[in-house]
């Protein structure tokens, strides 16, 4: 299949779409937690508690997700994570809004997760074979489509509550949307390629969990998820209360943090088809811990907001990255993909609330000094990121720019 084929193109664009979609059906359920709070009458441990259940569900469905492609294929495995999703919150807004059940609720969060999860590794293999037939590394502009989805659906929110709707209907209309749309966007993925009588087997997935590279690359994602999360979460809570701001500036430097890693990432291919991709790491790596730092000890507002930005220019690249290294391999690319996301997104479900118990004692700015470590770690292991095929991990001097990918 030549480069640039007309069915590469179009799975390219399923792609960004179905990353599209997921960003926005899960920050439609994020946009309603004040309201399901507020319905459910929760105390914070309470709301802790139902959010956590997302977080099991798909820490937990993670590490299987690469089996579950091999086994169905990538579009097959999408479809079903859209299906999960949607039965998932459709089954949440019935406990909220119609039975007040906190339990069934959090079962319904738990499919959600789930199926979010299967969705989030098919989709990140999906991205890995189309970039492998277009030569090109664009991974990070399909995690800059998420974010798009994200700011859309937090966007809308703000419009619907404004305007009385009740959380049912948003959430029910999202299901509808996140499976209607996946049936739609898989049409357009790759065709699963059928294995060859001389073609190498695959590693399982027992062996691809002791791996020293996979499992290295694994920690350079967490590190890097751990910068992000922090920000999700802390960012705009360090303004605040350790700034000393008003709530609308520190959603602004939060707003400032969201558009600087969006640019980094719809800017990765240009950056990757000049520098080899563990120098990029590194440079992200390095400007994360910078950015950090000065966010925390800027003696002004202004330069914790230009901390802000350096931040998400440095979180943009490290979890697409993330991905790409563990797929250069396309046979082994599910298990392994499946792998390095569960090490990364173990920062998501552990991030946030050692992180609350750490600002507890030291206070916010103090904790969030967390990330800059863990984004040192990444830079420190970033090297496992280095090219590899045949099952030879590739030096500079073998390629060209590994920014381009072989076919």
């Amino acid at each position: 299949m030549s480069a640039a084929s007309p069915a590469a193109s179009r799975a390219r664009t399923a792609v960004y779409a179905a990353f599209v979609l997921n960003g926005f059906a899960f920050a439609s359920w994020a946009s309603r937690i004040p309201s399901v709070r507020d319905t459910l009458d929760l105390s914070a441990g309470r709301l802790s508690l139902l959010l956590l259940a997302l977080s099991l569900g798909s820490v937990l469905t993670m590490p299987l997700a690469g089996a579950v492609v091999l086994r169905i294929g990538r579009a097959r495995t999408v479809l079903a994570g859209a299906g999960a999703v949607a039965a998932g919150m459709a089954l949440a807004a019935l406990a909220v809004d119609g039975l007040h059940s906190l339990p069934l609720a959090a079962v319904g969060l738990f499919v959600q997760g789930a199926g979010t999860a299967s969705w989030d590794v098919a989709m990140n293999v999906e991205g890995t074979v189309v970039e492998r037939r277009l030569d090109r590394a664009i991974m990070s502009r399909f995690h800059a489509g998420y974010s798009f989805g994200t700011v859309v659906a937090a966007g809308l929110a703000v419009l619907l509550v404004r305007a009385g709707l009740p959380t049912w209907v948003q959430l029910g209309a999202t299901a509808v949307l996140a499976l209607a749309g996946a049936a739609v966007l898989v049409r357009s993925f790759l065709p699963d390629a059928a294995p060859e009588e001389d073609a190498p087997a695959g590693i399982s997935l027992r062996r691809a969990w002791t791996e020293p590279r996979t499992l290295l690359i694994g920690v350079m994602v967490l590190g890097m998820a751990f910068v992000e999360g922090t920000a999700n979460d802390w960012l705009a809570e360090g303004l605040v209360d350790g700034h000393d701001v008003a709530h609308e500036v520190g959603v602004a430097g939060f707003a400032v943090f969201v558009t600087a890693m969006t640019l980094g990432r719809l800017a990765g291919p240009v950056v990757l088809a000049r520098v080899p991709r563990v120098l990029a790491l590194r440079l992200c790596a390095g400007l994360a811990v910078a950015g950090i730092l000065l966010f925390v000890h800027a003696p002004g507002v202004p330069l914790a907001v230009v901390g802000a930005a350096l931040w998400g220019v440095g979180a943009a690249l490290g979890f697409p990255l993330g991905m790409t290294a563990a797929a250069d391999e396309e046979v082994n690319a599910a298990v392994r993909v499946s792998v390095v996301s569960s090490v990364g997104y173990a920062a998501f479900l552990a991030g946030p609330p050692l992180l609350g118990f750490l600002a507890d004692r030291v206070g916010v700015l103090d904790a969030v000094t967390a990330a800059a470590v863990l984004a040192a770690l990444a830079l420190v292991v970033a090297g496992s990121a280095r090219p590899h095929r045949d099952g030879v991990a590739l030096g500079a001097g073998n390629r060209a720019a590994d920014g381009k990918l072989s076919s």
